[in-house]
């Protein structure tokens, strides 16, 4: 049985959902509401241990909670950029951007795009596109 396939169950710790936990939320996001999820969710979960569940569930067309996770690959992505580094490897962070680029469709590409063009020119960072969902919510290249 796959996990698109289980049910979700909740949780153990919403503040750190486990790869699994957050995978099976990401089929089945009825089932504990955005608005449900502790404040700042999202950048909560936007982070190194789960950057890796959050591409695959942005890369699958069919997974209910894409646009969630797209949204937190643009708050990685500036997070990462902004400090230079410092709050997420960039190796990591280019092997994400390459991947998407050879592999995704155009929601991924243009997140490649767009990350690449804040790489080199953070001053076009805007906190409403990168951090509250207005790239995901309104699909443009930047630059």
């Amino acid at each position: 049985m796959s996990v698109q396939q289980s049910a979700f169950r909740g949780f153990a710790n919403p503040v750190d959902p486990s790869p699994a936990e957050l995978r099976a939320w990401a089929y089945q996001p009825d089932s504990v509401p955005l608005q449900a999820m502790p404040p700042d969710w999202d950048l909560l979960v936007a982070g190194d241990q789960l950057v890796q569940t959050l591409f695959e569930l942005a890369m699958d067309p069919a997974c209910p909670a894409r646009r969630f996770a797209l949204h937190c690959l643009y708050i990685y992505a500036a997070d990462g950029i902004r400090t230079n580094f410092r709050a997420h490897p960039k190796r990591r962070f280019r092997k994400l951007v390459e991947q998407a680029e050879r592999h995704g469709d155009e929601l991924m590409t243009t997140w490649a795009h767009n990350s690449r063009v804040l790489l080199a020119r953070p001053d076009l960072f805007n906190y409403h596109d990168w951090c509250e969902g207005g790239l995901v919510r309104q699909e443009r290249r930047i630059g």
